[in-house]
């Protein structure tokens, strides 16, 4: 016969001192029901199950657990003092429940302060007759307070069928009985399956599984703006992540717009019930109100300070949970905390693409289609994942604002970008070509158009906007000007180029004077067959300017013949820009009839340039070989970079990407680095 269960998310679980008799056969059936491989350990009072994630303590006595329960009623029950507070909600007695003889590792969200069962409504006069629901036994005090509150906090909602539509329920409570500990307080809560959102997507076959439960069919994908389904794994899986993020904005939104912020929100406090296929948000015992404040603090404007930090403060969290759904490496607690340690530097959240290809494997599957996922409709993920982490809690985005979001709003729902989005999908495009490595004669036009395009679009056209933007450290993605690399030609020393940085650190004294550093680094590869093996020798070149910013100019001279094949290309850019910005799409946003003119740009009037060089052993003392090695470094860099006075001015600069023009009118297109690279 199997024997009564809890498990008690504790490593001291000290009221559970009695002999333990459940055998080895029923702790194998146990451990298969939690869906995961649990090693089991003998001892003499208990049982102990762990898994890499949590540790819980299951124990059982010599009879009936649920007869032990139950004789605590026979004394008689006393709930006088609970009925006015929480007479809101329902009060049951232990006798009024089956006890389950097993309970899904996944319920233990605390350790340290609760008990754990599983059990059904046996009372005929119940409304909850034969519903399943969880029995929360808690223990501590800051538990049993999380417990009430979560009671107390449904007087508030005002249409409770909303709540329990995206929010697990809560019953109500078991009455204390006279014999029983004053410490003991019994939470009873709906079950919404054997599985957290967390334990969902660790499985291998998440995917099919989510897709089966949430039931995808064409009807209830058009609650996200589509009307297929089935499709190439990425949109299978963009369709699944827009219906969870949707369900669970429209949960938090519900909160929020009732003066709460649940302040817990985890991919542990997520479930997906099989009833009517919602995510249900954990129960609100930590949520904090929008008005709750001390006497000194009861102005208004005070509660409208509190309440925009709690609110930002959720959809942080959300930001946490979307990261994790999409980039299901940053589950691995080592990743996620250099995840969290770099917003955590104040680093801007626009620059997660570069900083997780860091620390991320692109070649994983899920790591591939994470990024795959985030790119789509032009790096709108991206766009989505960076307000909801914003730095600035006032600049995080609502949750009625993300649910119209063009990341979750799929193709039948037309959206109208905002400029900001426009600014960043240009961006994000231009990114996406330079990392093609194809720069073939159409490949070139179109990332010169995007380029054309940001610098007319530029937000930050005064100086003293790039005062704050303009200092950081920025890598090198792609020059319109000439590119020659390590082809079949015969160089006396061939140069591999790694990653090309330009730091620029803003100084105190004069105004407006920055310094800035080309840092190039390369790899000397000394062996013959350089087409394969590319090993060498690694060395870097460094050169230092100091540049004033100024306010300037940037003119346009029409062209009317030109024999250069450039010079034809750009006008080539400029005509098909026109065009397109007086599309009915774009005429509606940018006014443009013609090309301007003149723009206004952040002129950069450099001074002396210092050079200095590094190479490695052994060719650090052949001094022939490092004249050798500058000429191919000089060859194959943009020259502006050796030269930094021929960069003149810059044409566009935001958080995350930065246009610079040279001498020539070629322009480099940087984007801001916050990892120390090496070749």
């Amino acid at each position: 016969m199997a024997v009564p269960i809890g498990v008690c998310s504790s490593s001291a679980f000290d009221y559970s001192q009695v002999q333990c008799l459940m055998s080895l056969s029923s702790c194998r059936n146990y451990s298969s029901d939690m869906q995961t491989s649990l090693p089991v350990a003998r001892s003499n009072h208990c049982i102990m199950l762990r898994d890499r994630r949590s540790s819980v303590k299951v124990f059982a006595s010599r009879g009936n657990v649920s007869q032990e329960l139950e004789s605590e009623d026979n004394a008689g029950v006393s709930c006088s003092e609970e009925d006015d507070e929480l007479s809101h909600v329902m009060k049951f007695k232990m006798s009024d429940f089956k006890i389950h003889d097993r309970v899904s590792i996944a319920l233990g969200e605390r350790q340290g302060d609760e008990v754990v069962y599983e059990a059904t409504v046996k009372d005929p006069r119940s409304q909850l007759f034969n519903t399943r629901v969880v029995l929360r036994k808690l223990t501590s005090t800051l538990a049993k307070r999380r417990g009430r509150r979560a009671m107390e906090l449904l007087r508030r909602l005002g249409s409770r069928r909303l709540y329990h539509s995206y929010s697990m329920q809560v019953h109500g409570y078991v009455c204390s009985s006279k014999t029983e500990d004053s410490d003991s307080f019994t939470l009873v809560h709906g079950y919404h399956g054997s599985s957290s959102l967390r334990h969902w997507f660790q499985r291998s076959d998440w995917l099919p599984t989510l897709e089966a439960t949430l039931a995808l069919d064409e009807e209830s994908v058009r609650k996200v703006g589509d009307d297929t389904v089935g499709g190439p794994a990425v949109s299978r899986q963009l369709r699944v992540i827009r219906l969870l993020m949707r369900d669970l904005l429209i949960g938090v939104n519900y909160l929020h717009s009732h003066g709460l912020a649940h302040t817990e929100l985890r991919l542990e406090n997520l479930h997906i019930s099989p009833v009517d296929r919602h995510i249900k948000v954990g129960i609100l015992g930590n949520a904090s109100d929008f008005h709750e404040s001390s006497p000194v603090d009861s102005k208004l404007d005070s509660n409208m300070d509190r309440r925009k930090m709690m609110i930002a403060f959720d959809m942080r969290c959300v930001g946490f949970i979307m990261a994790k759904m999409v980039l299901r490496d940053l589950m691995d607690p080592m990743i996620f905390s250099q995840f969290k340690s770099f917003l955590s530097k104040g680093n801007n959240p626009s620059c997660l693409r570069e900083f997780l290809t860091s620390i991320i494997n692109r070649n994983s599957s899920s790591g591939k289609i994470g990024f795959q996922i985030l790119d789509k409709n032009w790096g709108a993920g991206w766009n989505l994942l960076s307000l909801l982490l914003a730095m600035k809690p006032l600049q995080r985005i609502s949750c009625l604002d993300a649910l119209r979001h063009p990341f979750l709003c799929g193709p039948r729902w037309r959206v109208d970008p905002t400029m900001e989005m426009i600014r960043w999908s240009l961006g994000s495009t231009a990114v996406r070509i330079a990392e093609e490595y194809i720069y073939g004669k159409q490949q070139r036009r179109r990332i010169a158009h995007f380029i054309e395009l940001m610098e007319m679009l530029n937000p930050h056209s005064k100086p003293r906007q790039w005062l704050e933007l303009l200092p950081g450290k920025w890598r090198l993605l792609y020059s319109t000007g000439r590119h020659i690399g390590l082809t079949l030609r015969q160089p006396p020393a061939r140069v591999l180029i790694g990653n090309v940085h330009l730091t620029i650190s803003k100084l105190l004294k004069p105004e407006a004077t920055f310094s800035i550093t080309s840092d190039i680094g390369y790899k000397v590869i000394i062996g013959r067959d350089w087409a394969h093996d590319k090993t060498g020798t690694d060395g870097k070149l460094k050169v230092t300017s100091l540049s004033k910013l100024r306010a300037g100019r940037r003119l346009y001279i029409k062209e009317e013949t030109s024999t250069s094949n450039f010079g034809s290309a750009t006008q080539d850019v400029r005509d098909s820009i026109i065009e397109k910005l007086s599309s009915k799409k774009w005429r509606k946003i940018m006014p443009i009839k013609e090309y301007p003119s003149s723009l206004p740009v952040a002129k950069l009037a450099n001074s002396d340039v210092e050079v200095t060089m590094s190479l490695d052993e052994p060719l650090s003392s052949d001094i022939e070989t490092a004249k050798n090695v500058i000429r191919e470094v000089r060859m194959q860099i943009p020259p502006e970079l050796f030269e930094l006075s021929k960069i003149v001015c810059g044409t566009y600069v935001d958080s995350r990407l930065l246009l610079l023009r040279s001498v020539n009118g070629s322009a480099l297109l940087f984007t801001r680095s916050h990892v120390n690279d090496t070749i």
